[in-house]
């Protein structure tokens, strides 16, 4: 089982941005972490960042191709809050996909987080669980996996 995990723009910048709210551990460290948890259910998790838009697209695109690829994890960042773009390349993927936000977007004083657009085309959401809300975006895939649900 190989699992996809994109992330959208500034999570490259974990640990420098906004502190007080995504926490001091960097990118690095959540990579890490993902790669940990692979390990520990031995499957394969490719990892994914970009903050351009298309390129978030074309590496969604892309895995409709990869056989390999039972489950997509995706934090789309600011992009969750309007990309029509992303939700549509989701939309056109019938793998499994979760949508994970490491904040909790519902008590984000911007009120423009609160909602997230690209959510309606991923089959789960987990937003405020920090870190761990990528592992747990894992392990609701694995087991829809083995629970033969992969499509």
């Amino acid at each position: 089982m190989k699992i996809l995990v994109i992330n959208g723009p500034n999570l490259n910048f974990l640990g420098i941005r906004e502190v007080d709210v995504y926490g001091r551990e960097d990118y690095d460290s959540l990579r890490q972490l993902i790669a940990r948890k692979a390990a520990t259910e031995n499957i394969l998790v490719e990892t994914f960042q970009s903050n351009c838009e298309g390129f978030i697209i074309d590496k969604l695109q892309e895995s409709y191709y990869e056989e390999e690829i039972k489950g997509i994890v995706i934090n789309p960042g600011a992009y969750g809050h309007y990309s029509y773009a992303i939700m549509d390349a989701l939309s056109s993927i019938p793998t499994p996909k979760v949508e994970v936000h490491i904040s909790n977007i519902k008590e984000r004083p911007e009120e423009w987080r609160h909602n997230t657009v690209t959510a309606v085309a991923c089959n789960h959401l987990i937003y405020g669980h920090g870190f761990q809300g990528y592992l747990e975006a894992i392990d609701w895939l694995i087991a829809r996996y083995k629970n033969g649900l992969e499509k």
